[in-house]
């Protein structure tokens, strides 16, 4: 892996510039060397792992100092993000989850209460909180989702399956997209905080995923699943303000993509300086040239779509169009990079030994989660032209 740092579009502030050094030192240091292993056996973070990017101050950055957060800007987060998914995804996704996950519920939408119970574990590294929107007929179309709640006394009981939840069995608490009333689409939908232990919930067996080795993934099935109506997060109704804060997440992902890119135009760039055939190194050849050209530039674009809406967030939630752009073009992008450099690679991109395949694998991954390209698009074209589109008519 090249060690210098990539161009910047912007240049960092002092500050942000250290953040960067910290985590790619972390990353190169102590995550890098582990990465096929981590892949290979499809192993999550080690908690030790996750007890050191706390300790650090990389869990919770963007959360309250009144919580234990860091009170950073988004962007300081994706940063931080980037470099370290560089390396491998596993080693990425606590960061991920506790910057731009979930937890961005609580903290935005949550009650004092709430906040004071459930954010000061995840910033510690004591707890991660995973997200539960997915269902076996529910995917693209959320709203159709049929996991009810109904009230009892002062408690809300979970019924119905839950599907591709990532981190699922491994999470201590879910935030569980719930049907809370009869009203039919997003006008029934709201939020509850389950806990992994709570009786009643049960986990399918690990999906064998493509890519994402390492970062559990489970059906999850509530059968009278009682929960304190305080772990209630958003009322029936709440659907919009939940996705609202998905557009953080949606900016966590593209910056996961990005990470998969340019760790792997990084191998290339590296690899065609010392390959040589006919004599010379394969630089010299103007393909060569012209495909490595053609992957610095999409690289360079999608880091400016992603800060131009992180920017705009700042310690908040981005524009949903501007994160609809930059997750659209990232999920893309990164397919084509990563499949670019295996071709550039030849043999050695197709070898788990080099990790480019690896790379190609994941940003097959972050294209599926967290609304895929096409619903990207619906989303982009609705918000540019002020409308709303009907998929069901």
């Amino acid at each position: 892996m090249i060690s210098a740092p990539s161009p910047s579009p912007f240049a960092l502030t002092d500050e942000q510039g250290e953040l960067r050094e910290l985590a790619r030192r972390l990353a190169t240091d102590r995550y890098a060397p582990l990465a096929q292993e981590w892949d290979r056996e499809r192993t999550p973070l080690p908690a030790e792992e996750v007890s050191r990017q706390a300790e650090l101050g990389l869990l919770g950055m963007t959360l309250p100092e009144r919580y234990g957060g860091g009170a950073r800007p988004l962007y300081d987060s994706l940063i931080v993000l980037e470099q370290l998914a560089k390396a491998s995804i596993v080693a990425g996704w606590p960061v991920f989850e506790t910057n731009t996950g979930p937890v961005r519920v609580i903290e935005m939408f949550g009650t004092p209460e709430q906040k004071e119970r459930f954010i000061p574990p995840v910033c510690s590294g004591e707890s991660l909180i995973a997200v539960a929107i997915s269902e076996p007929d529910a995917g693209s179309a959320a709203t159709d989702a049929t996991v009810r709640g109904r009230r009892d006394a002062n408690q809300m009981v979970l019924n119905g399956v839950k599907r591709w939840c990532s981190g699922a069995g491994h999470a201590e608490q879910y935030l569980v997209y719930v049907r809370l009333a009869a009203d039919h689409g997003a006008a029934g939908i709201g939020a509850v905080l389950v806990d992994r232990d709570t009786p009643g919930l049960s986990f399918g067996l690990q999906e064998q995923l493509m890519g994402f080795r390492g970062v559990p993934s489970a059906d999850m099935t509530f059968e009278d699943v009682r929960v304190p109506l305080d772990n209630v997060i958003i009322e029936a109704g709440g659907f919009k303000r939940l996705f609202t804060a998905f557009s953080i997440e949606r900016l966590g992902n593209a910056t996961n993509s990005l990470a998969c890119a340019q760790a792997a135009l990084d191998k290339a760039a590296l690899y065609v300086e010392q390959r040589r055939q006919f004599g010379k190194e394969i630089i010299e050849f103007q393909t060569i040239q012209a495909a490595l050209a053609d992957m610095i530039v999409q690289v360079e674009a999608a880091r400016l779509l992603i800060r131009r809406a992180a920017e705009n967030a700042g310690s908040g939630a981005p524009p949903p169009i501007e994160a609809s752009i930059a997750k659209c073009f990232s999920n893309e992008m990164a397919k084509r990079v990563t499949d670019q450099a295996i071709q550039i690679l030849g043999g050695y991109g197709y070898s788990a030994e080099y990790d480019v395949e690896r790379m190609h694998r994941d940003a097959h991954g972050w294209a599926l989660a967290g609304g895929t390209p096409t619903m990207q698009r619906i989303r982009i074209a609705s918000e540019y032209l002020g409308r709303r589109f009907d998929q069901r008519a």
